[in-house]
C-alpha cells in the first residue's frame, strides 16, 4: 500500500514537471503533450466528502424515531489519467481510487490487497464508428451505474443499483453507433468480461459474463454527453431521449450478485448457478427538467436463488428479483436544483427483504458538476423491520 502511495504521488511529480500549462478549472489539472504529438495525457484529480446521519423508525412508527447515529467520511478520493498513445484514434484511462471506500473489499480472490485500480481501459477506435475497448471498466448496465459518481443528480446512486448494477469488469467491449436522417442514433456494445468483477487476481471460478446493450436516441445525441449525466446542466433546447436496454447472462457466477457480492463457496464448482438479468432504462431532458428510469429483472437459469451442496447444506444466495427506479429533477436558472426519486426493490422469496425508498434532494451547482454542494434526506421502508430515515450532505470537488 505505502509503495502504491510512493507511486501516485512520483507519478504526480513527474506530471508537473513535463506540464506544458494547467487547464481550465474542471477541465483536468495538469495537460501533457509530446513534442511530436504522439502522446497525451490529462490529469485529473477529484473528492467528495460527505456528512450521514441516519435514524430507525421503531415499528415503522413516524413519530417514534431512535439509534441516531452519525458518519463523517471522504466517500471518494480518485486521480484520473486520460490522453492517447501513439495515435488520437488509440486512446486510454486510468482511475485510482485512494479512500478507504475505494480501497475495501479485498479478500483472497484479491491477493488480500487493497483494490486501488478502478478503470485500466485502452480503447481503440479502429474502423470508421466501431470501437474495441480492453481491460478494465464499468460494463455497459443500467443507465445510473455508467453515470459518473461525480456527475450524480443526488448525493449517491439508488438502491436499485447498490442491488442489481453489473459494476465493473475485466474483458472486452466492441462498441458501434450508427445515425439515421441526421438525427436518429442507434449504439450497440458487447462485452466479454470474466465476470467476477474488478481487481480479480485468483480465478475464474464459474464461466464468463456476456453483455448485451441498445441505446436508441430519436431525437439526436444529448450535449456533452448528457444522457450519462445528472441534471440538465446543459438546459436542452429541443428535447432528448435515450432509450436503453441491457441483456447480461453470467455464466455460473461466482458471486451472489454475479460481478459483486459475496463468494459461493463450492467444491468443484458443482452448484454454481447462470444469472440473467435484464435492464430498460431511460433519459430525457428538455429545458433544464430530467427526468431518468430503470427497470430490471435478474433470475437464475433453474429460478431458485439459494445454493445447497450435495448434504442440503446452504451455500449461498444469489440476490434475484426486480427492481424499479424514477428519478426528476428541475434545474432553475440560477444553478439549483431540486430532485426526487422513488425506488422500489422486490427480491425473490426468501433473497432479501422488499423495499421502498423516497428521496428528495437539493444541489447547488457552483462550476456544474465540478463544484457543487449535494443535500438529499430518504426514507427507507424495509419489509418486516423498523424503517430508516437517512439525512446526507456532500461537497464535491473535481480537478
Amino acid at each position: 500500500m505505502k509503495n502504491l502511495k510512493l507511486t501516485t504521488l512520483l507519478l504526480l511529480f513527474v506530471a508537473t514537471a513535463f506540464s506544458q500549462g494547467n487547464t481550465k478549472f474542471g477541465k483536468g489539472l495538469i495537460n501533457i503533450m509530446g513534442k511530436d504529438s504522439s502522446y497525451s495525457m490529462n490529469v485529473g484529480l477529484r473528492m467528495q466528502s460527505l456528512y450521514t446521519g441516519t435514524w430507525d423508525a421503531r415499528n415503522d412508527e413516524l413519530n417514534n424515531f431512535g439509534n441516531e447515529k452519525s458518519n463523517f467520511m471522504i466517500r471518494r478520493a480518485r486521480l484520473k489519467f486520460a490522453g492517447f498513445a501513439y495515435s488520437p484514434k488509440l486512446k486510454y484511462k486510468i482511475e485510482l481510487g485512494l479512500s478507504n471506500r475505494d480501497l475495501g473489499g479485498a479478500g483472497s480472490q484479491h491477493s488480500d490487497a487493497s483494490r486501488m485500480i478502478l478503470d485500466a481501459v485502452i480503447k481503440w477506435d479502429f474502423y470508421k464508428n466501431f470501437s474495441l475497448w480492453a481491460g478494465q471498466t464499468k460494463l455497459p448496465g443500467n443507465r445510473e451505474r455508467i453515470v459518473s459518481s461525480a456527475n450524480l443528480q443526488l448525493v449517491d446512486r439508488s438502491r436499485l443499483n447498490s442491488k442489481f448494477t453489473l459494476d465493473r469488469d475485466m474483458g472486452i467491449q466492441l462498441k458501434h453507433h450508427m445515425t439515421f436522417d441526421n438525427s436518429f442514433v442507434i449504439k450497440e456494445t458487447f462485452a466479454f468480461s470474466q465476470g467476477e468483477g474488478r481487481n480479480v487476481t485468483k480465478g475464474n471460478i464459474g464461466g464468463y459474463d456476456y453483455t448485451f446493450k441498445l441505446e436508441f436516441l430519436p431525437f439526436g445525441n444529448f450535449k456533452s454527453k448528457g444522457d450519462y449525466k445528472g441534471a440538465d446542466l446543459k438546459r436542452e433546447k429541443t428535447p432528448k431521449l435515450a432509450i436503453g436496454l441491457t441483456y447480461d447472462i453470467n455464466d455460473n457466477a461466482g458471486r451472489s450478485r454475479g460481478n459483486k457480492g459475496s463468494y459461493i463457496n463450492s467444491v468443484n464448482n458443482l452448484h454454481l448457478k447462470t444469472l440473467n438479468t435484464t435492464f430498460v432504462d431511460f433519459m430525457f431532458k428538455y429545458q433544464g427538467f430530467s427526468f431518468m428510469g430503470e427497470f430490471v429483472s435478474r433470475s437464475t437459469d433453474d429460478k431458485k436463488s439459494i445454493v445447497y451442496d450435495n448434504t442440503n447444506t446452504v451455500l449461498g444466495t444469489y440476490y434475484t428479483g426486480k427492481g424499479m427506479n424514477l428519478q426528476a429533477g428541475y434545474l432553475f436558472k440560477n444553478n439549483w436544483e431540486t430532485a426526487v426519486r422513488f425506488t422500489h426493490i422486490s427480491p425473490d422469496f426468501g433473497v432479501s427483504n422488499k423495499e421502498n425508498e423516497y428521496t428528495f434532494g437539493v444541489s447547488r451547482y457552483i462550476v456544474g458538476h465540478k463544484l457543487k454542494v449535494q443535500s438529499d434526506i430518504s426514507y427507507r421502508e424495509i419489509e418486516s423491520k423498523d424503517d430508516i430515515l437517512f439525512y446526507r450532505l456532500q461537497f464535491e470537488l473535481h480537478f
